[in-house]
């Protein structure tokens, strides 16, 4: 059973001599000869890692135009990089199967009813996974992994204290984002530089994940401080959302790194915080969930509407928009319409029920079912199981060498599976600001890669 794991998760897939026989890899290192006699070239990692944080410390203030040519900058200098590499450039599994999935919606979008907007997704979702390969690459030097994630903390803290001061102007909303006939029509819900407050709650997920694991993560005190002053105004502003989805997300991702935190420190740990420390925190958690409940009419009146069902209106918007777009996914099982908002803005409206438009999926597993099929839904599980499978075991070695960053990586980790219950509801997933994000994720472990026993390293 151990050995179909490992195959499963291709945790010893050979991928030295799948390089040195693929001709998809003859591409890189071209140019390698031009690079040794290039002045820039030699500054490549950190021009790269300029490129990534421009992304990251600009998408939340500037318009969506302005992030796809900073995409399309980093995509075009990865692939310079790439011919311009050493012909044994690293690759891993996790770009194995993100390989996969691009393919498996170029495919997609061939066989797409509409096939001109599904091309403008594919350009899309190309934009966002060259920005992993990019990230991936230079997320392997440490100081550089710093510095990026350094910049998304310190933008992301800008975005909540703007967020918090909002809560105490008692902004007016940009739309209905409330039901009027509820209790919470007239509460106050933050949307900082973002203009929504579901969109803000999942740009501060990871940054409220990361800043708790700077404050072990960092060194000197100071930066502690800084990283507590973080995790406190990002929990805050995350809360004034309002964001349902937000909440329940971050409840799981905090159980997450709990659980990964006891498995970090498990040898030094007593046994019975061994055997108790996430009972105790999950079972202190829902203790001050309910104090919070119980105390605030406000927060209990929003916590309720999760299970009102239909009664409330954003869950019967949500749950017609579901039902629609399960017929989308019965008429086209396998490869879908096509990725991309463009595709499903045009074949939505034929399956719709009256009065109840939408622009997305409202869950991110049915919009990858309803754009790419079964197959491309299978792909991308696939792909989440070998990233976390990923994360679980280069973990487990960095606490051989009680190494800081594995604290990086126990973010990582915790931010993935927190969006994934975020995206279980909603799909701002897709937006710039937040699916930029998530592929930092995927290439933060991606970047702690390291090859199985018996093979050859590759050079870094």
């Amino acid at each position: 059973m151990n050995l179909i794991w490992q195959q499963f998760t291709l945790r010893n897939l050979p991928l030295q001599q799948w390089q040195n026989a693929s001709y998809l890899h003859r591409p890189v290192g071209l140019l390698r000869n031009w690079r040794q006699s290039s002045w820039l070239m030699q500054w490549s990692e950190p021009l790269a890692a300029l490129l990534v944080s421009l992304v990251f410390g600009l998408a939340p203030f500037v318009s969506n135009d302005l992030v796809k040519v900073l995409l399309l900058a980093c995509g075009s200098f990865w692939i310079l990089l790439t011919v311009a590499d050493d012909a044994k450039t690293k690759v891993t599994p996790i770009h194995w199967l993100v390989l996969l999935y691009w393919a498996i919606a170029t495919v997609a979008t061939a066989l797409s009813p509409v096939k001109a907007d599904a091309f403008a997704g594919l350009m899309k979702l190309t934009s966002y996974l060259l920005l992993f390969a990019l990230s991936a690459r230079v997320l392997r030097f440490p100081r550089l992994r710093s510095f990026v994630i350094g910049v998304y903390l310190h933008v992301a803290l800008i975005v909540s204290v703007y967020g918090v001061q909002q809560w105490f102007d008692k902004v007016e909303p940009l739309a209905t984002w409330n039901d009027p006939n509820s209790a919470q029509a007239t509460a106050t819900r933050v949307y900082s530089y973002l203009g929504n407050p579901n969109l803000l709650a999942g740009y501060l997920l990871p940054a409220l994940i990361l800043s708790f694991v700077a404050i072990f993560a960092w060194q000197r005190w100071t930066a502690k401080a800084l990283a507590l002053t973080m995790f406190l105004v990002n929990a805050a502003c995350l809360a004034f959302t309002g964001s349902r989805g937000g909440w329940i997300a971050t409840v799981v991702a905090m159980v997450a790194v709990v659980f990964l935190l006891r498995q970090w420190w498990a040898q030094y740990l007593p046994s019975f915080w061994r055997k108790w420390a996430i009972a105790i925190f999950i079972g202190s958690l829902a203790i001050l969930l309910l104090a919070a409940i119980v105390l605030s009419e406000s927060l209990r009146d929003r916590l309720l509407t999760i299970f009102a069902g239909r009664g409330d209106s954003s869950n019967n918007f949500r749950q017609n928009v579901w039902a629609a777009v399960i017929e989308m996914i019965r008429d086209r099982p396998f490869l879908g319409i096509g990725p991309g908002n463009n595709a499903f803005n045009k074949i939505y409206p034929l399956y719709q029920r009256p009065r109840f438009t939408a622009l997305s999926a409202y869950s991110v597993l049915l919009e990858i079912a309803v754009e790419t099929g079964f197959v491309g839904l299978a792909c991308f599980l696939w792909l989440l199981v070998v990233t976390l499978n990923q994360g679980w075991v280069q973990l487990m070695k960095l606490r051989e060498t009680r190494s800081r960053e594995g604290f990086w990586l126990i973010g990582a980790t915790a931010v993935i599976v927190g969006m994934l219950a975020h995206g279980a509801v909603d799909t701002v997933w897709y937006r710039p600001e937040i699916n930029t994000v998530w592929w930092l994720m995927v290439a933060l472990i991606a970047s702690y890669y390291s090859n199985p026993p018996g093979q050859l390293p590759l050079k870094s």
